[in-house]
């Protein structure tokens, strides 16, 4: 399993590690002050002895990504239009909403919960529920309850953002 980290920090871990062990450090006060495993710095040790680009950086595994960074940051802003300015009738962006986006805007073709990782993960959205009230809600007369039945009873910051 891969350490966490980026490519970057990983190598500079390598490249420390080799260098306290040149300065005369034991494998296991190296491992102890880079927080890795012995072993580890022992095959950094052997890796090293090949060459100073023996450490570098190794690229991350898997699938490339299908959207850049510029295209994710693109995604966000034309997610905070708010859904109403696609066409929904509401603004509750859904993950079906979302890939449906993507679709229309980069042509990428993900599967609805990868939409979820990339809103949470890559753009740090948060999951939203949106606030249900009932349509025959009458508030002037519970203004006027509030009053009369609770008159030390403050309106709260919240009441007063509600429609």
């Amino acid at each position: 399993m891969r350490p966490e980290g980026s490519a970057e920090e990983l190598e500079r871990r390598r490249r420390r590690a080799v260098a306290l062990l040149r300065e005369g450090h034991s494998q296991r006060a190296v491992a102890k002050m880079v927080g890795s495993s012995q072993g580890s710095v022992s095959r950094w040790q052997k890796t090293a002895q090949e060459g100073d680009d023996a450490l570098d950086l190794k690229p991350h595994p898997g699938r490339p990504r299908c959207l850049s960074e510029s295209q994710e940051h693109e995604l966000g802003m034309l997610l905070s239009k708010g859904a109403r300015a696609y066409g929904w009738q509401n603004d509750l962006w859904t993950c079906p909403r979302v890939k449906l986006l993507i679709e229309q805007n980069f042509g990428v073709d993900y599967h609805v919960d990868h939409v979820r990782k990339i809103l949470v993960q890559r753009l740090a959205w948060t999951s939203q529920k949106p606030e249900t009230r009932a349509r025959e809600r009458k508030e002037d007369e519970i203004e006027l309850w509030r009053r009369v039945d609770f008159p030390r009873l403050k309106k709260t910051p919240k009441d007063e953002e509600r429609p």
